[in-house]
């Protein structure tokens, strides 16, 4: 199969049968096979039952139905497990982003040999509630990740279907796919600007919140990519440091007491230097920092995927 279109979904009723009709026509006139994978988030609007209407009209459009809403990246999760396309195209259902744009990030997979390809959405129709924050993430995203994107969080993309196997989209972690693939070894990552239309029915399901989600995730991916295998390199290093620090410190209370004892000066009691308890407490914390780190270790030593890596080709084997 040529082409997997990947769409999540949360109470888009409306929008389905002329985003279904949009695909079939686009696809349709390049002469691909396809599929169309509808994925339902715990929709409450009778989604579910007009994804049946469009599977009975045409088997190429297929459902899968979660139990409850839990959000973009499981649905986008089952979506990739589920693709049986070699490139497979992700947008949003609320018939925001136009399907007009598949031939091109076709051909870009296909091509020029992107693995991945993000879609910008340059010119926006939305509000500046909406478009203020979302710069200013994107900009963020951009300098921890150094992935050259303008929109990180743009609903239509392309990849290689060979990415979508590889990697794993968890929690809210969607908006960070060119960023876990770069770090699964996939570099080629483009970008092409397309168009945005301003939404045709009911509303949108994101808020403000997802935002600050978004920086926490951030935080949350970059941690667990440099440090996931090997925890002991961050605890051990911060535990040191910090165990050094207080035992600097110790010691150099040490000293200034030994000092003015033989020099037989009045000084006061350890215990009342603000320095002593200061030190005390940087050795407790770094002693803990480095049990963390041990603890890590253990844990990750005997998860089932502690060897588990991405193998991108074989010879002689």
């Amino acid at each position: 199969m040529d082409i997997s279109v990947v769409i999540p979904l949360l109470n888009e009723r409306e929008s389905l049968p002329e985003l279904v009709a949009k695909i079939h026509a686009v696809i349709g006139r390049m002469g691909k096979s396809y599929e169309v994978l509808l994925i339902d988030d715990g929709s409450r609007d009778g989604s579910w039952e007009e994804i049946q209407h469009l599977h009975a009209a045409d088997g190429r459009v297929k459902g899968i139905r979660l139990g409850r809403n839990y959000g973009k990246s499981p649905a986008l999760n089952e979506g990739f497990l589920a693709a049986q396309g070699k490139v497979v195209i992700t947008m949003d259902a609320d018939l925001q982003d136009d399907p007009e744009e598949i031939p091109e990030l076709y051909r870009m997979i296909t091509e020029d040999g992107f693995d991945l390809v993000s879609g910008w959405k340059k010119k926006r129709h939305d509000p500046l509630s909406k478009t203020i924050p979302t710069k200013l993430f994107n900009a963020t995203t951009r300098w921890a990740s150094d992935v050259k994107l303008h929109d990180f969080n743009c609903g239509l993309k392309a990849y290689d279907s060979k990415v979508v196997k590889a990697i794993e989209v968890y929690g809210e972690m969607h908006r960070y796919i060119p960023f876990i693939a770069k770090k699964e070894g996939f570099h080629k990552i483009g970008e092409k600007e397309v168009l945005h239309h301003p939404r045709k029915y009911g509303v949108t399901k994101f808020g403000l919140d997802r935002f600050i989600n978004g920086f926490l995730d951030l935080l949350t991916i970059t941690f667990v990519f440099r440090f996931g295998k090997k925890p002991m390199h961050f605890f051990g290093a911060m535990g040191t440091l910090m165990f050094f620090l207080g035992f600097l410190a110790t010691l150099w209370i040490l000293g200034s007491k030994l000092y003015t004892v033989f020099q037989n000066v009045r000084a006061p009691l350890v215990t009342d230097q603000p320095l002593f308890y200061i030190a005390l407490t940087s050795m407790i914390i770094g002693a803990q920092l480095f049990l963390a780190g041990f603890v890590a270790e253990l844990v990750a030593r005997n998860s089932p995927e502690r060897n588990n890596y991405r193998v991108s080709e074989r010879l002689g084997l």
